[in-house]
């Protein structure tokens, strides 16, 4: 009533000079049941009528209480005369909104919940005011998000959220229809938050509370809002833009199983048992004991699997196939005293079919799991890669590999994805020493004749800053990127040591005895050993991580690198929440460019999970194709010299969530991102009208014969030398038959 009295004293008194309008500031949280059932939609229609509807239906509708209210408090809630009701009605020229900074966010009574779940969608309670209350004019007058009180300028929890909401607003003016038409942060400056106190900070500006003069300093929050009002929301960046292009002749379009479907069931054919076939009785094949045929030797085309697997990646259409060997299963004692002949023959079979469908086979070694990393049981009893003779074995399994395998396999990966996160510092020692003596061993004794080419691959996810204007969550950014990447790309690709960052930080936190972490250091032997053995760089790349240097929240803080890990809310994210960023890519791509050089660089995997149940992975679809946009702008813009990409994984069987094929009742279907990654291949990127034609020279196509005829140069040598001689003898038998049937004429 004091408030329509007010209005009405505005309205006829004031207004006709000031032309200005009055409202009243409401509070408002937002609630989402928690099952859609018909019973858990009306209590959240009654959690916002006690909350928001009490005052709002009053004003904004026809004067009076919401019925739930009326129906539920009955005794306790005043009537309204009708007279009261018509002096109420329409007393606002805009609905005033305040969302978070009072009522929202655990600061609700949990009985005005009414057992349901508290969200904190601005959108969604934006588009149910425009519902709820015929349209009005809305002014967001009071929205924000808090932090730490211990948090300083640095607030980068602060803006993601306030950048949240702020979007959420724009997308309920240009899609829902609402009518919003202000926006305004809560709040200034930190100040008492009331029964929270000094315990967290709203502010703009921050306040240091211990000092005489209370000195305001503006934070990352306040830039941040500051670019925002100067844009006037989010427009489009050029950089983010996609573009039109292709890739150059030759680029790897890759898929990636870790490791493929081995299945060496033998074949009914290799069976020598005779059977009689029951056709009476039981219906059975009957084995006749003491009658054999002669045996035979296994073959290729004996494996059942293999043919499957090939036929799924012609149909992609990919020029490259990556997989990893599994050293534990093909040397399950460690070393050459028990060999699994018929894995290695599967292996075999499985990249000679692949060259035979012109496929390139990339080989992994080794790649870490979780059950023994993947190592002999032997070697990871006796401490893994923490025990120098890990080296060896390793050493001795990469020659035994180039062997058997190295005729059919040109393109090899000693170790794929490295774990940093699981690596103490001697392991990943040991694994650089590992690396460069099966890379230098290649190269005196496999290179030459096998023609191929070898390297590792890195995971690297991409690191930015939380507050782009900070100066502080760039250096951890930086040092992030080389304990991530630098620690085993900086030995091989750089000089030959690990980073001067990591020596520096481990030193520092070293020196404070908080920590004894020993980083080991390199002989001068070592370092030539280690430097330069390399090929081509090889990064799996799949998502991007914000860091801070505030901590804000304990169960995301690393103490051990003193950075705060940072969820952007407003990024895309996938079921498993990865955060789906493909500017990253290109990121990354020029990041190591600039540290590395001009090398030739592979994106190994790339990739992310969707909803299994889903039949359109629109989210991978979505993914492959901007982060492969991103991928194309690295290229032709930034001079980086891409030579391949891969997509993870190759199917939902051995990588679930992840595949461009669903495997379900034993059977493979392509997903809709199968047919899209297909599409873009045989485009070879994204061209279009102004692109200009790439002339590729063809490619030789592989036989199935290529392989015969390359192992038995000797043999083939032998068979024409018969031939000519053949060749040869005939003519002179006919040439001197003539000549005596002249002699005789």
């Amino acid at each position: 009533q004091a408030h329509a009295k007010v209005w009405h004293l505005y309205n006829d008194h004031f207004r006709p000079t000031q032309r200005g309008k009055v409202s009243i500031a409401l509070g408002s949280h937002w609630i989402k049941p928690q099952r859609m059932t018909e019973k858990n939609i009306k209590e959240c229609q009654k959690s916002l009528d006690f909350v928001l509807g009490w005052f709002a239906k009053p004003i904004f509708i026809d004067g009076d209480y919401p019925e739930s209210m009326k129906s539920n408090l009955s005794s306790l809630l005043p009537e309204f005369s009708e007279v009261e009701k018509k002096y109420i009605k329409g007393t606002a020229d805009f609905f005033a909104l305040s969302f978070g900074a009072t009522l929202s966010f655990q600061l609700l009574d949990s009985h005005m919940k009414f057992q349901q779940l508290e969200s904190i969608s601005l959108r969604q309670l934006l588009y149910w005011i425009n519902s709820e209350y015929n349209k009005p004019q809305i002014f967001i007058v009071e929205n924000s998000w808090f932090v730490s009180g211990t948090t300083k300028r640095d607030d980068a929890k602060y803006i993601y959220y306030l950048k949240k909401f702020i979007m959420e607003t724009l997308k309920a003016v240009r899609y829902d229809g609402v009518n919003v038409f202000g926006y305004t942060v809560w709040s200034l400056l930190d100040g008492f938050e009331w029964h929270r106190g000094y315990s967290i900070r709203r502010g703009l500006f921050y306040v240091d509370f211990q000092s005489h003069d209370k000195k305001l300093m503006p934070k990352s929050s306040l830039l941040f809002y500051q670019k925002l009002i100067q844009k006037n929301g989010f427009p489009p960046l050029p950089e983010n833009q996609p573009i039109e292009g292709i890739f150059p002749c030759g680029f790897a379009w890759g898929v990636v199983d870790n490791y493929i479907q081995v299945d060496t069931t033998p074949a009914q054919f290799l069976d020598s048992s005779v059977y009689v076939w029951d056709v009476h009785q039981t219906k059975k094949l009957i084995k006749v004991d003491g009658v054999y045929t002669s045996k035979r030797r296994r073959q290729c085309v004996d494996f059942a699997a293999i043919r499957l697997q090939i036929s799924l990646l012609q149909e992609m259409h990919v020029t490259h196939f990556h997989f990893s060997l599994k050293w534990s299963l093909i040397l399950p004692l460690g070393n050459l005293s028990l060999i699994n002949h018929t894995l290695v023959h599967y292996y075999q079979c499985f990249a000679s079919e692949l060259l035979r469908v012109n496929i390139t086979p990339v080989v992994a070694l080794w790649q870490p799991m979780i059950e023994n990393q993947e190592l002999p049981v032997s070697l990871a009893k006796y401490g893994a890669w923490e025990n120098t003779e890990t080296v060896q074995a390793f050493v001795e399994y990469a020659r035994f590999c180039f062997t058997s395998l190295g005729d059919h396999v040109k393109f090899w990966i000693t170790m794929n994805e490295p774990s940093v996160k699981n690596l103490t510092y001697t392991a990943g020692h040991n694994l650089l020493k590992a690396h460069a003596q099966v890379w230098r061993l290649y190269d005196k004794e496999f290179r030459r004749s096998q023609k191929g080419k070898i390297s590792i691959a890195l995971q690297a996810d991409w690191v930015e800053p939380a507050c782009p204007f900070s100066r502080n969550d760039q250096e951890v950014a930086d040092r992030i990127l080389e304990f991530d990447i630098g620690w085993l790309a900086e030995p091989i690709f750089g000089n030959g040591d690990y980073p001067e960052v990591m020596r520096a930080w481990l030193h520092r936190i070293n020196s404070v005895d908080l920590y004894n972490f020993h980083l080991p250091y390199f002989s001068e032997d070592e370092k030539k050993l280690i430097q330069g053995s390399f090929d081509f760089f090889a990064l799996s790349h799949y998502t991007t991580t914000l860091v801070g240097s505030e901590k804000e929240d304990a169960v995301k803080y690393d103490h051990y690198l003193e950075v705060q890990m940072i969820n952007d809310i407003t990024w895309l994210h996938s079921p498993s929440r990865a955060a789906v960023v493909p500017w990253g890519l290109r990121k990354l791509l020029m990041w190591v460019k600039s540290k590395y050089g001009d090398i030739p660089i592979y994106v190994m995997a790339n990739g992310i999970d969707d909803d299994q149940n889903t039949v359109h992975d629109k989210l991978r679809v979505y993914y492959i194709q901007n982060y492969i946009n991103e991928a194309l702008k690295a290229y032709t813009l930034d001079n980086v010299n891409l030579q391949g990409y891969f997509v993870y994984s190759f199917n939902d069987k051995t990588a679930p969530k992840y595949g461009l094929y669903s495997y379900v009742a034993n059977q493979y279907e392509p997903k809709p991102s199968m047919k899209h990654y297909r599409e873009i291949i045989d485009n070879n990127g994204f061209p279009g009208p102004k692109t200009p034609e790439l002339l590729c020279p063809e490619q030789v196509v592989s036989c199935p014969e290529c392989h015969f005829f390359r192992t038995r140069k000797s043999l083939l040598a032998f068979i024409s030398f018969i031939f000519v001689a053949f060749i040869v003898t005939i003519f002179f038998i006919t040439y001197y038959s003539k000549r005596v049937e002249r002699r005789y004429k």
